[in-house]
Order: structure tokens, then C-alpha cells, then sequence
């Protein structure tokens, strides 16, 4: 069963609708071919007319929309042979975040990404996508294999922020991050990002240092969420919050595809199919590996020291343009 954000009411409808028409046809014989496909029409049109017009506050919700697709849909759907490795070899393992290695068509690559979980126990069992800091840890373990063994490394971004339990504070959580943006700057393998919902503070960073970084029409990426952003403006208790206050927050923030791309944070938006990328077919995820392939095609070609010398480069001017 489908589930609708507040905005996707005229989507949500629309698709009772013809869903209903369908049922009659089946169950009455009748053929409704022509009104079912015309009210299709109209929903590809109102998909594409409500998408368009997303305010930051709403594409932070579309962002963390329970039906988009999470790091292992991704890997379904574009790489073959995957195989997750677990543990960080001092604690633990972390569900909250998957690694591994997989090919993409003939490239053997490393893959990592957050993975939030669909129902409640799955959910659970992965924190909701807020990683400890074993997890980043692991991470860190895989790039370090992709390393030695020249493979590259791509990571996949979708969290609210690393996990602010007391637990992940004993164990080093802000070490564990800042280890990871150290070591990750200085990778001898290609490094490509790609923000496919949301990316949340540092716990989105300790994944997201490379030389390429993508983020998906409908995500986001910030420093703090709208709502932890909004706590803090307008000194409010979680009580006290409006959803006003939300949208002002996220307005301020900067934190969607278009704002990051003018100011240099990111090198490029992947655009989403009409009503986002939880509608996609096949065709959408072969457009993402398509962009994927691309880059490490363009990126296997530089020597290691340069790799590193351009990816410096690159996290020195952040903040300077826009």
C-alpha cells in the first residue's frame, strides 16, 4: 500500500481513482480502457505539476518519504554480486549503515551507504538509518580494502544525522567522524557520493568526502535538520514549533539540490521522474548507474596523487563560491 505526504493529496486521488475504475472494469466486465487511460494522463500531468512547485520544506519531506528507494534498493537494481561485509573489527556491527563489495556491469567497486528500513522492526533494527560509531568505522574498513585492492568506492547518503545516543558518545562518535573526513580526503581510489535522501550533519559527511558528489532532485543536504534548525532560531520547545516555523528553516538553510549546486557543494542534481524517485521504473536507476559509470570512467584515468592533490582542492574552495 501506498503512503501520501500531505502535498501528494491530488496525486493520492487520482490514483484511488483509477485504481477503483479498475477493479469495476475487472469485476463488471466493462471496458473502461479509454477513462483509465485519460485519468492516467492527468496523474502523469499533476505528478509533474505538484513536483515542480516544492517548497524546501516539502522536498525535505519528499526526501524522507517512507516509499523512496534506500541504499539497497539501489544496489538491487544496479549492481550484480553483491556481497556485505559486517563488523569494524572492535566493536561491533552497525545495520544501520551496509558495505560491501559488488560490479557494476564488468567494475568491481566498493559500495557503502545508510539504510533506514521499511517496517518497524526493520526500522529498529537499523536505528532508523542513524549510525553509531561502529558503523562509520566499518565504513571506513571497507574504503580501506577498496584501497589496497584498487577499487573504487561509492557511497550512498541517506540519514537524519549519526546517532546522538550516550552509548555512540562513550564509544567516540565525533572521533569516529572526523577520522573518517581525514582518512576519506586522502583515499588512493575513486570516491563518488551520492545523496539519494537525506543528508544529515556529520552524519552524513562521514560518508561524503569525494571526488564526485551527487545529489538526487528531491533530497536534501544540511548541516542540521529544519526541525532542529527551527528549535534553536526561535528558541521553542519541540511543543511550541509550527509547521511555519519548519518551512522558514528550511528556507534559510539552503538545502536543497539547487542551492548546493550554486554554491559548489555538490557537482551536479540528478533529476527525479514526475512524483519523485519512489515512482521510478528501471529505466530511472539505469540513468543513475549511467551517471555513476560516467564519473568513474573520468576519475579511473587520473594517477593516484593527482586524485588526491584534485580532491583537496576541491573540499578547500567550499564555502567560497555563491
Amino acid at each position: 500500500m501506498a503512503n501520501y505526504l500531505e502535498f501528494e493529496k491530488p496525486i493520492a486521488d487520482l490514483e484511488r481513482q483509477i485504481a477503483e475504475l479498475r477493479r469495476f472494469s475487472h469485476g463488471q466486465g466493462v471496458d473502461l480502457t479509454k477513462e483509465v487511460a485519460r485519468l492516467e494522463k492527468k496523474l502523469h500531468e499533476v505528478r509533474k505539476s505538484v513536483y515542480e512547485k516544492l517548497t524546501p520544506w516539502q522536498k525535505t519531506l519528499a526526501a524522507r518519504h517512507p516509499d523512496r528507494p534506500y541504499t539497497l534498493d539501489y544496489i538491487k537494481q544496479m549492481m550484480t554480486g553483491f556481497h556485505e561485509l559486517h563488523g569494524d573489527r572492535r566493536f561491533g556491527d552497525d545495520a544501520a549503515i551496509v558495505s560491501g563489495f559488488a560490479r557494476i556491469d564488468d567494475m568491481p567497486v566498493a559500495v557503502i551507504g545508510h539504510q533506514k528500513g521499511r517496517d518497524t522492526k526493520d526500522r529498529i533494527a537499523r536505528n532508523f538509518g542513524q549510525a553509531h560509531p561502529e558503523g562509520y568505522r566499518k565504513a571506513l574498513r571497507i574504503m580501506k580494502l577498496a584501497e589496497k585492492f584498487g577499487r573504487p568506492v561509492i557511497t550512498f547518503i541517506d540519514t537524519p544525522g549519526a546517532y546522538p545516543g550516550i552509548g555512540a558518545e562513550e564509544r567516540g562518535q565525533a572521533e569516529a567522524i572526523a577520522y573518517n573526513l581525514h582518512q576519506m580526503a586522502m583515499l588512493r581510489t575513486p570516491v563518488v557520493i551520492l545523496v539519494i535522501g537525506e543528508g544529515g550533519s556529520g552524519g552524513a559527511l562521514a560518508l561524503g568526502v569525494g571526488d564526485r558528489v551527487y545529489m538526487l532532485e528531491h533530497s536534501v543536504y544540511s548541516v542540521i535538520s529544519p526541525e532542529g534548525c527551527a528549535a534553536i532560531l526561535w528558541k521553542k520547545d519541540k511543543s511550541g514549533l509550527s509547521l511555519d516555523d519548519f518551512s522558514k528553516a528550511a528556507d534559510v538553510l539552503k538545502l536543497t539540490p539547487g542551492d548546493l549546486k550554486r554554491f559548489g557543494v555538490i557537482d551536479e542534481v540528478i533529476k527525479e521522474p514526475p512524483g519523485g524517485m519512489h515512482t521510478a521504473g528501471k529505466a530511472m536507476f539505469d540513468s543513475v548507474k549511467s551517471v555513476i559509470k560516467t564519473a568513474l570512467d573520468e576519475l579511473a584515468a587520473l594517477p593516484a596523487d593527482e586524485l588526491v592533490a584534485k580532491r583537496y582542492s576541491r573540499i578547500r574552495v567550499l564555502g567560497s563560491i555563491g
